[in-house]
């Protein structure tokens, strides 16, 4: 089974000031101790990217850059979307294809919206997902805490059977990256 690790959304505008992301700078330090074993695994990395087409998040904008802290590589790969599912308009799942990719690991921002809406679509394309159970956060909302909102998407995508494929919740701890 080839892997792919795949980073949601991990940019400035989300991980800096009133819209900050639930402990973005330690979900940040666990992201890349799991990149670096991604890569020592020769399992390719992919930073995806959300942008709008003006105004917060847009191309190229400071608060489109990957978040400081986040160490990507010259020979990672990148995906720009524009939606919530980061197969949705991309060219991300012939990519994968391309390369003989059979399974993903996740991680990223924000649990409730890109990284639940992309780890459904993976299942849908027969993907299973292993989800960095401590490598996802949110801004949260009124209704749930910070650490709700995080423990329900993951509890919540462990539990999806109608796919087939599978979802797997690991602490980055505990992650085994084989390509």
């Amino acid at each position: 089974m080839k892997t792919t690790l795949l980073i949601i959304d991990v940019q400035r505008g989300l991980c800096e000031g009133e819209g900050r992301a639930f402990e973005s700078d330690a979900v940040i330090a666990r992201i890349n101790q799991v990149a670096v074993r991604a890569r020592a695994a020769r399992a390719p990395v992919v930073f995806i990217q959300h942008e709008s087409v003006a105004g917060y998040l847009e191309h190229a904008s400071r608060e489109w850059q990957l978040a400081d802290g986040l160490q990507a590589e010259p020979g990672d790969w990148r995906v720009r979307k524009t939606t919530p599912d980061a197969f949705q308009g991309t060219d991300l799942d012939a990519l994968l294809k391309a390369h003989g990719v059979t399974r993903l690991i996740v991680c990223g921002m924000h649990s409730e919206f890109c990284v639940d809406t992309t780890t459904r679509r993976a299942l849908a394309l027969g993907y299973p997902v292993t989800l960095v159970s401590d490598g996802d956060t949110s801004a949260g909302n009124a209704v749930l805490s910070l650490r709700q909102v995080i423990d329900h998407h993951n509890a919540t995508l462990t539990n999806i059977t109608s796919f087939g494929p599978r979802v797997l919740a690991v602490a980055s701890a505990d992650l085994q990256v084989g390509a």
